[in-house]
Order: structure tokens, then sequence, then C-alpha cells
């Protein structure tokens, strides 16, 4: 298909597997604004049917890697893979703050905030599920009066938001992030399309600095190894940092 390349960033293809580097601000899951609109939709076109399967998925504003099973027979192998424990997944993200460690490990039951006027937003909890994420910090840097870290996170456990809560919850949420940066009036503000000039001035970027960077698994006798390179937006903030 000639329009491929504008549909999809492709990683990596062969019979059983489309590996694609997601951008942000694109849902994983079909919308009702036509194929173009999510990511299942695109790859949809891509492959000329309608047999692939997402394996794992990222939320709407985190961009990087996401697996595609071209058939069922993969779909099922790699499913199971990817509930297991072999797998080993890294994100890059831009936080606030964070100059004061290095390396830690986040240890921080996961649940839904029931206190939140939002709905999908989730928050640590004594009786959540188990959740384990490692922070390492790779360097950290001010732009105008206001400091950020540049971050490698590796989560053990695939909890929904769990890395945007776990860096909360240290008091290092990721820069952009508008439901767990700190006022989730941003978030209820923007879904009602009413975001403001003092919104944005907070945020600092569009969408969230977090980013799917590298997959590693063995699957079929082979040892697999998948990495997306930053995108632009972190590139571009990175590069307003003050020398």
């Amino acid at each position: 298909m000639s329009t491929s390349a504008a549909l999809l960033d492709v990683l990596h293809e062969d019979a059983d597997l489309l590996v694609v580097d997601k951008p942000a601000d694109l849902v994983c899951h079909p919308s009702k604004s036509g194929p173009l609109s999510s990511l299942i939709g695109r790859v949809r076109l891509h492959l000329g049917n309608d047999e692939g399967r997402l394996v794992n998925r990222l939320d709407r504003e985190t961009s990087g890697i996401v697996l595609i099973a071209k058939h069922a027979g993969a779909a099922g192998e790699l499913g199971k893979l990817m509930a297991g424990t072999t797998v080993s997944k890294s994100y890059l993200a831009v936080v606030h703050g964070g100059s004061e460690f290095g390396t830690q490990t986040i240890s921080a039951a996961i649940g839904d905030d029931e206190a939140s006027a939002v709905a999908i937003k989730g928050c640590v909890r004594d009786d959540g599920a188990a959740a384990q994420t490692t922070v390492r910090r790779l360097s950290t840097f001010r732009i105008a009066d206001r400091l950020f870290s540049l971050l490698e996170v590796t989560p053990a456990t695939g909890r929904k938001h769990q890395i945007r809560i776990h860096l909360a919850h240290i008091g290092h949420p990721i820069v952009g992030d508008k439901i767990y940066g700190g006022d989730e009036q941003i978030y209820l503000r923007f879904v009602r399309h009413a975001s403001t000039d003092a919104d944005w001035a907070v945020l600092a970027v569009r969408n969230h600095l977090l980013h799917a960077h590298s997959l590693g698994f063995r699957w079929r006798d082979r040892a697999w190894h998948f990495t997306a390179a930053s995108p632009a937006a972190f590139t571009n903030f990175l590069s307003r940092a003050a020398s």
C-alpha cells in the first residue's frame, strides 16, 4: 500500500509480527472518527485485513513500541509471553525535579482513585494490585527557573497508568501529565475543550513526555529486541535546557 509510510512508523515486519513506533496523541483502540484516528485502524489499513491484534497497548499520549500479531496463533503465543515476567521493557520519561536520586525501585500497590472526579484515574493504595517500577536518572537540567530530569524507567509489572502513578507518587510527575501532574482539573478542562493559557503554561508540552523506548523478549527460540528513538517532542524539550 503506497500510503503505509504515512499510516505507520514500522520498526519490523514479517509473516507473524508487526512492530510499530506509535506517535503520541493516537489512541490504540478503534474510535468513532474513522480508521486513521486509532492505531488499530491504521494497522488494519496497512495489512489490508482485520486480523491484526495489538499485543501490548500504550496510553493515548504515550509514544513508542507496540507489537501487533498478524494472526490468532501469534497473538496467543505473544499474549502469554507478555503476561509473564521474562519481557524487558524500558521507557524514557521527563519529570519535574528529580535531581536528588540516581536509581530507585518504587514498590507501591495501585488501584482506582475513588476520590477523584476523573473516572480513569488510579492511585497508590494499600488494597491495590502489586506494582513495581525501577527508575534511573540520566540527566537533570533547567529550563528558565524550572528543574527537570530525564529518566530511564523499567516497569516490572504492567498496571494501568503504572509509570505515571508511581512517578507522581514519589513527587516527580511526568512533564505534561494532565491527570497526575498535580491538578486534575487541567485534565477535566482539557476533555471539555476548555484548556486555558495557564493550563498550557503549567503543562509545558502538548502531550506528556513518556516514551516506550525498548522492548526485548525470547520467542520461538530467538531473542527479539526493538528500540524506538526519542520522538521530536523529547528532543525539542531537552534542547531548551539552560546551558
